[in-house]
């Protein structure tokens, strides 16, 4: 197996964090691109810090824009905190965002706790504004999230809080590769890339005896 060519990081002057991320995926399609980079990339040129939400602005080159961005859940050509962007070609996605209304997020907040309302099959996240994410690491921030995803309902209220919730980064992410948003269906494959290797092996072993194999 051929080994991929490394990504180069330039100068990315765009205002907006997805806008350089997005340059410099363009710059490398077919390469391989670090963590580090994207954080360097992400970094702010003005006061030189890190943006805590800047894996949410990744994620949304994905979701909001369509690109196919691959890392190692997806090939075992990448390592753990590898990316790639293959083609600039975009998927269909759903229409524009809905935004929140401010007073509706004040009350979404003070339902929540302020702590991430994730529950993954009763296995709550908890954690709140301001702490350390002990996985994903970085100081939490809480941002609004559609109950429904937005490619099935793109027209939430915005002044309803019970169709809002509040998620830390790292699940905001977890949730928007869950939801294929060309059908507005359950990402399977997704969850199953996202499940722990025992999990996995369950579902193979199940897939296994379904198909006879």
């Amino acid at each position: 197996m051929a080994k991929r060519k490394r990504a180069k990081v330039g100068t990315y002057p765009q205002k907006s964090i997805r806008a350089r991320l997005e340059a410099f995926f363009l710059d490398n399609l077919g390469r391989v691109v670090t963590r580090e980079q994207i954080l360097a990339v992400a970094r702010n040129p003005t006061t030189g810090k890190v943006p805590e939400n800047w894996h949410q602005r990744l994620s949304e080159l994905r979701t909001d824009l369509g690109y196919t961005i691959l890392s190692a859940r997806d090939t075992k050509q990448l390592g753990v905190s590898e990316y790639l962007m293959p083609h600039a070609q975009k998927r269909e996605v759903a229409g524009k965002r809905v935004k929140i209304g401010e007073a509706t997020w004040k009350k979404v907040l003070d339902r929540a706790g302020h702590a991430c309302e994730w529950d993954d099959g009763g296995q709550k996240c908890g954690l709140k504004a301001g702490e350390n994410d002990p996985i994903g690491g970085g100081t939490v921030r809480l941002t609004p999230d559609h109950k429904r995803p937005h490619s099935v309902d793109p027209k939430a209220d915005p002044d309803d809080p019970d169709g809002w919730q509040a998620l830390c980064g790292r699940h905001q992410v977890v949730k928007k590769n869950f939801w294929d948003h060309r059908t507005g269906k359950m990402n399977v494959y997704a969850i199953v890339q996202a499940a722990p290797e025992d999990v996995k092996r369950e579902v193979y072993e199940f897939l296994r005896q379904y198909f006879g194999a």
